[in-house]
């Protein structure tokens, strides 16, 4: 029973450290992001976790992700916490966010509000590229797929993106 508790308290303790180190540990700056002053085109694989900005095709910076709470396949309606795929556009940014900052994407475009209102469903919308919940700081960064359907990175990251992209920025989701 001992040994046991040894274990139990040993896995508690390493948790603990690994928690404290993701959240406190400095954040790397890629080297590249600090030469450019925008990004023309964003890419998000959605089955790696992975974000992706370029300029003039080169890669400038590259962030981890979170996704929609039911991240497998396009969006199709209101509610389902898919996040949607397809080519979009940067139309909108919000520094009043519930979410750190927001990069608002065209989602819903024609193609999704047809096929929604076919099915008698609402599309949704409000798909942003956002930070982590202003009610958690910058302590932490939520881990898994949480989101309601939009694109999730941590605050350094999305005040990054937010200072490198420009309303009109390509968006590609991918599966």
């Amino acid at each position: 029973m001992k040994r046991l508790l040894r274990l139990l308290a040993l896995v508690v303790l390493t948790g603990a450290a690994w928690a404290t180190w993701l959240a406190f540990a400095p954040r790397p700056v890629p080297p590249q992001a600090t030469v450019v002053d925008r990004i023309d085109r964003i890419l998000i694989e959605k089955s790696a976790r992975r974000l992706t900005a370029s300029r003039g095709g080169e890669t400038v910076l590259e962030f981890p992700i979170a996704l929609g709470f039911e991240p497998a396949g396009d969006k199709f309606q209101e509610g389902d916490g898919k996040t949607p795929e397809g080519t979009f556009r940067i139309d909108r940014r919000n520094p009043n966010s519930a979410y750190h900052l927001s990069l608002g994407i065209d989602y819903p475009q024609p193609k999704d509000r047809v096929r929604a209102q076919a099915a008698g469903v609402s599309p949704g919308g409000d798909i942003f590229i956002h930070g982590q919940p202003n009610s958690v700081g910058n302590l932490i960064t939520l881990p898994g797929d949480w989101t309601a359907g939009c694109i999730a990175v941590s605050n350094d990251q999305m005040e990054t993106l937010w200072r490198l992209a420009e309303i009109g920025t390509e968006v590609e989701i991918r599966p």
